[in-house]
């Protein structure tokens, strides 16, 4: 019998935010992924692996909002990941925060989008992820060799998504 391989939630939504998911799948090789997004489309690009779909919502819609939100929590649940990796908005926050509720580790990479400080989002997340990581030096600590010895609540640098 044979030991289950760790499982990745990979959730972003739509446009560059999945885009630079995307371009982090060589990180997953090894792991059962599970993507999700809020695009059908995005299936066809994720070949074998597992895709579910999400509504998209953004803030200033706060019904929509929660049932992004509702949908996010139902997806952690039914999934149930070794860790939760996102590169934003509104999904990728709302499940880095349940992550935590579960006491799922969970990764957090702010868009490279967002050069002179880190989105909205990613400063929400950054008081419920396990690791939150900037793509600009300049908005991040340098990653410590040890990262038990992180600090929370600081965003880190170690290079961008190409």
């Amino acid at each position: 019998m044979s030991a289950r391989r760790p499982r990745v939630l990979a959730v972003s939504s739509s446009g560059g935010h999945w885009i630079e998911l995307r371009r982090l799948a060589p990180a997953f090789e090894g792991f059962e992924t599970v993507w999700c997004s809020t695009m059908p489309g995005f299936a066809a690009e994720v070949g074998t692996d597992r895709f579910v779909l999400i509504p998209d919502g953004n803030r200033w819609n706060k019904l929509r909002l929660a049932w992004v939100a509702l949908r996010v929590l139902v997806v952690l649940l039914r999934v149930r990941p070794d860790v939760v990796v996102s590169t934003g908005a509104a999904p990728g926050y709302f499940a880095v925060r349940f992550a935590r509720v579960l006491r799922c580790a969970s990764v957090w990479v702010d868009s490279i989008a967002n050069a002179e400080e880190l989105s909205l989002s990613g400063q929400r997340s950054l008081r419920f992820a396990s690791l939150t990581l900037t793509q600009w030096p300049e908005l991040g600590a340098p990653l410590p060799e040890d990262l038990s010895r992180r600090s929370p609540s600081t965003a880190y640098f170690a290079g961008a998504v190409v």
